[in-house]
């Protein structure tokens, strides 16, 4: 992944006194590893300048056999967390796989010495994702993103608004030695520096091709058995997704496309899991879940118009979709979902009164923010298994939506729908929902959209809105 590297830009290093604690916790780590017979996490956080590029110096620096992670939102204080090797993963499987995966994490955090975490994702974090279902991602291309991976990074970098961070973090093995760590590490530091994100080519020789995974009336075709199902009185709610693949004259280059997701949607989730095979990438608009502390926030997200460039008309979109039954029902939904799931491990959870309308550069949604406080310690990722799949990307009442999905889409969604996040080692953290997203693989791209599917849905107008999502990344695919 070639980026270029910015003009007198030096190494990204740990000053001395943190390469000395580092040195420390290495040594006592081995100790402590060998007399409890389990791995230890000995970690080291120091400052960065903030107006470096995180995400270009972590794909800068990444080796051909690296996964890395970028997670940002620019328009929250500049939020932007990269991450680079892998350190340990875990990768539970099953219908348990957010709880194991939470226990896991703890298990890896316990006695950890690291420095106490002076912002959100400025110390230890696990970064990763999950497949839309539990067993997900069975399909030969999703196979380097299973149904849930999160991986204890072995550099990460955080910025939150003027001051950002460095993280270095080892597992220690009751067999390793800690010089040889020492070394590891500053291996990898030597490699990372700043950097700037590549840039498209702006005359291609040759086209992409578009074309979907199957013919547009297959989409329709199952919107229309969705919505006999609904009055049926099978389900009150299910969403349904297309998939649509951009053959490209060579393998895309993700740091320009992620470059231009975040440039063009500041106010989203802009995300990019990379593996050695594969890349997964995107922007959402939907937060599924944020915990700090005792406190959890999250959104309903459902129904969606699209911009214009004229002020008046774009008014008038919102303005519609805020007096459509058809979008207040699909949004309604979602919003007393998510409350009747946090109830129980809440000591009270307020929802708006009235939804309000989210616009991203090209589409709006009906939004209505969601708090809590939480009564027990419930993890990010176990929070965030409880709340997926919302009805905004599953269906009401699940357990009989979520069956349809498949039968009436016919494709493996993956990681499409799915969580993608970063958990600290408290606990906190944040997952959004992979929206308006495409995996990367080779000269191959596939892009996903999906709507929710009510009484009132059409199987044309069902259609046109999966155009309007997919314009987020088909024009940086298609050229």
């Amino acid at each position: 992944m070639p980026v270029e590297v910015a003009a007198g830009g030096g190494p990204l290093a740990l000053d001395a006194a943190a390469r000395d604690r580092l040195r420390d916790r290495l040594v006592r780590a081995s100790g402590l590893a060998r007399r409890e017979r389990r791995p230890i996490l000995a970690s080291v956080s120091g400052p960065v300048d903030p107006g470096l590029d995180l995400a270009a110096a972590v794909l800068g620096a990444r080796r051909a056999d690296d996964r890395c992670f970028c997670f940002e939102q620019p328009d929250r204080a500049r939020f932007a967390l990269a991450a680079l090797g892998s350190a340990a993963a875990v990768e539970p499987a099953g219908g348990d796989r957010f709880r194991s995966a939470a226990a896991e994490c703890r298990g890896l955090a316990r006695d950890a010495l690291a420095d106490d975490a002076p912002a959100p994702a400025a110390g230890p974090v696990w970064v990763g994702g999950f497949a839309f279902a539990d067993s997900g991602a069975a399909a030969p291309e999703w196979s380097s993103l299973p149904p849930a991976l999160l991986t204890l990074p072995e550099l990460s970098l955080a910025r939150h608004g003027d001051e950002a961070w460095l993280t270095v973090s080892a597992l220690v093995d009751p067999d390793d030695a800690p010089d040889a760590l020492l070394d590891r590490i500053d291996a990898r530091l030597a490699e990372l520096m700043p950097a700037r994100m590549p840039l498209f080519d702006p005359d291609p020789v040759e086209q992409a091709r578009v074309a979907g995974a199957a013919p547009p009336e297959h989409f329709e075709s199952a919107v229309a058995r969705a919505v006999e199902r609904i009055a049926a009185g099978e389900v009150e709610k299910v969403v349904l997704a297309r998939e649509v693949r951009v053959h490209m004259p060579r393998p895309a280059e993700p740091g320009a496309i992620y470059d231009a997701l975040r440039a063009a949607f500041p106010s989203c989730y802009c995300y990019l899991a990379g593996t050695p095979e594969a890349t997964f990438i995107g922007a959402s608009p939907e937060l599924l879940v944020r915990r700090e502390g005792q406190r959890a926030q999250t959104v309903a997200l459902a129904g969606t118009r699209r911009r214009s460039a004229d002020p008046s008309v774009d008014r008038l979109l919102a303005e519609q979709l805020l007096q459509s039954p058809k979008d207040r029902e699909e949004q309604a939904i979602v919003a007393r979902r998510i409350e009747r799931v946090l109830r129980p491990v809440s000591v009270w959870v307020a929802a708006a009164d009235e939804p309000v309308v989210v616009k991203v550069q090209n589409v709006q949604h009906l939004a209505t923010p969601i708090r809590a406080q939480l009564s027990d310690p419930v993890a990010c990722v176990e929070l965030a298994g409880l709340l997926h799949p919302t009805p905004a990307v599953g269906g009401e009442p699940r357990e009989r939506a979520l069956p349809l999905i498949p039968a009436l889409e016919g494709l493996d969604r993956g990681w499409y729908a799915g969580p993608v996040g970063w958990i600290d080692s408290a606990g906190d953290g944040e997952f959004c929902v992979a929206l308006r997203c495409a995996l990367l693989r080779g000269a191959q791209a596939r892009c996903y959209a999906g709507n929710g599917i009510v009484a009132r849905s059409e199987p044309a107008a069902e259609l046109a809105e999966t155009e309007i999502k997919l314009a987020a990344l088909l024009p940086l695919l298609a050229g």
